[in-house]
């Protein structure tokens, strides 16, 4: 790998940890309904940096309208960190995405990069 892409990845790395801070709160702020799916294994965090139903879990119509208004403000955070760093959404979705999938607690679900649920 260049090392300025190196460089870029590293700083891309560094801002994703600002979203879990700072940079977009209101992104990965959820609302008790989120918190308590999450909780129950119905909706997880996904290695592509978004929130995902559960296989086999029932999403109600709100709660689906909350994870597609949570996934929303995301991109819009990781676009303006994308472009802050010269990277890709997709980067800074992923690297964001480890760092919440590592914050997990017992009992909730994540989504591998394989495409696989596991719970915690």
């Amino acid at each position: 790998m260049k090392h300025s892409m190196k460089n870029k990845l590293i700083m891309a790395a560094a801002s994703a940890g600002l979203i879990l801070s700072a940079a977009a709160p209101s992104a990965l702020a959820a609302s008790a309904l989120v918190e308590n799916a999450k909780d129950n294994c119905i909706v997880g965090e996904q290695a592509d940096g978004y929130l995902g139903v559960v296989d086999g879990a029932s999403a109600s119509p709100q709660l689906q309208r909350e994870i597609r208004d949570i996934n929303q403000q995301r991109k819009t955070a990781y676009a303006n960190l994308a472009k802050r760093n010269g990277v890709t959404i997709e980067v800074t979705a992923a690297l964001t995405a480890e760092k919440l999938m590592n914050q997990a607690t017992s009992g909730q679900c994540v989504r591998k990069q394989s495409g696989e649920w596991i719970k915690i």
